[in-house]
């Protein structure tokens, strides 16, 4: 891995970088405005359900040969993601599900960066809820609406799309920048992961998730949890009979609340302090009952639980557990026939680096050179693969991107196009001050 360059190339960086290039790159971001709708609207339009990313990677894979890049395609390797099951959930298959990486090779004398995204997205529920058809890709208003939209091809088409005006442009990264669509991020962080395993590692890496353009270097995690409540059946004409496995996990769930509210009390991070909710306990799913008419004798709720930066997770799981144990010892029933937490899927670790790392401070310049302004540094309360990158990579990572995350998995999930072309430019930005550059 390639790290540094001298203080003489820094300052023509710093000096290219403030005055003639980056009114290039702006001009130059600005003029493709068409092709950026164009391209995010092509993806969009490919469903990219997670186990489900064949196509729209092989339309990732021509746009990047189309760049001239030196692309990799590769899917993952069960096997090998097997040891780390609990980060990233069973793995079982990975036929037809090609991660797609592209490399511009630097000239060797710079530091290197990747450019990740993940191009899975979620179901898109009832499309009749929809204001335009999920798959549409329709322009409104700046805006384009679509399932994955937000989350987050257009931060894939940001990466794309710096790369290519800067190529244009006439420059050459000192540094290898490399571009990674990945796939199965939703569910865990597979497609990250196996690139990491598969040897790609760099000086930095930026994810384009949508943070609104602020900074953000702190991921808070998430763990998945199944709860098993019983009750005992009962014909619903004789209520008092039985015991109503619904009612008890009410109890359940009420507890969870009040343990929610109480790490939200105590917690002082200092990037989630204007947060409200920093570690939500949501449950997702609930299936309960058999008949109408009877007392339900089982429940299984399925929900998440948030964790910020510092926590560790088997401590945390022991928390969780004691928290359903208390509250079914105050309870006469389920303090005998006793609840079950079972922990499942992928865990999102939570992951940090520091506010004053390199990394994070070169995206905020190249933010302050684009906009004029200083981003905002926030920390995210949802789980990413940026904990792939600080955990199991040793590499810093940061994200930053178009989009608003409360977009993400939403009907009429949409990206404002000034603020993909905003992305843009800052990347390119960081291209040219982190990796250096040579210009012909």
């Amino acid at each position: 891995m390639e790290r540094g360059y001298s203080k003489r190339d820094q300052n023509v960086v710093e000096t290219a970088t403030n005055g003639e290039l980056l009114v290039e790159i702006d001009r130059a971001v600005e003029e493709r405005r068409d092709e950026v709708i164009a391209l995010i609207q092509r993806l969009v339009r490919i469903p990219s359900l997670t186990g489900n990313e064949e196509p729209i990677q092989a339309a990732v894979a021509e746009v990047m040969r189309s760049l001239n890049l030196e692309v990799d395609v590769w899917e993952p390797d069960a096997v090998e993601l097997a040891p780390y099951a609990e980060h990233v959930g069973e793995c079982t298959d990975f036929d037809q599900r090609p991660n797609v990486v592209g490399r511009w090779r630097g000239t060797g004398d710079g530091q290197s960066l990747i450019l990740n995204a993940h191009i899975d997205i979620v179901d898109p529920g009832d499309p009749v809820r929809w204001t335009y058809p999920p798959y549409e890709a329709t322009l409104v208003d700046g805006r384009i609406v679509g399932r994955g939209a937000c989350d987050m091809k257009a931060g894939l088409v940001t990466h794309l799309t710096a790369i290519s005006v800067l190529a244009e442009l006439g420059v050459q990264p000192r540094g290898d920048v490399i571009v990674e669509s990945v796939i199965s991020e939703e569910d865990g962080g597979a497609g990250t992961l196996a690139s990491i395993l598969r040897g790609y590692a760099a000086d930095g890496a930026i994810i384009t998730e949508p943070t609104n353009l602020a900074v953000i270097p702190a991921q808070g995690g998430s763990l998945v949890f199944r709860l098993h409540v019983t009750g005992r059946a009962a014909h619903g004409a004789a209520r008092n009979e039985g015991v109503s496995a619904i009612e008890k996990f009410v109890v359940l769930h009420q507890a969870l609340l009040e343990f929610e509210a109480e790490r939200n009390a105590t917690i002082d991070h200092p990037l989630y302090t204007s947060i409200a909710n920093k570690i939500p306990i949501s449950v997702g799913v609930i299936h309960a009952g058999t008949w109408p008419s009877s007392v339900p004798e089982s429940l299984i709720a399925e929900g998440r639980a948030g964790l910020v930066p510092g926590e560790e997770l088997d401590r945390f799981k022991d928390e969780f557990v004691a928290v359903i144990d208390r509250a079914s010892d105050a309870d006469e029933w389920m303090s005998v026939v006793r609840p079950r937490v079972e922990w499942f899927s992928g865990q999102f670790a939570p992951a940090e680096i520091p506010v004053q790392s390199p990394l994070v401070q070169s995206v905020m310049k190249a933010h302050r050179e684009v906009t004029g302004t200083d981003p905002a540094i926030n920390a995210a309360t949802f789980g990413a693969d940026l904990r792939h990158f600080v955990i199991f990579g040793g590499v810093p990572c940061v994200m930053y991107g178009a989009g608003d995350v409360r977009q993400a998995h939403y009907t009429d999930e949409s990206i404002i196009i000034d603020d993909v072309l905003t992305a843009t430019k800052t990347i390119a930005a960081v291209i040219v001050n982190w990796c250096g550059f040579h210009r012909s």
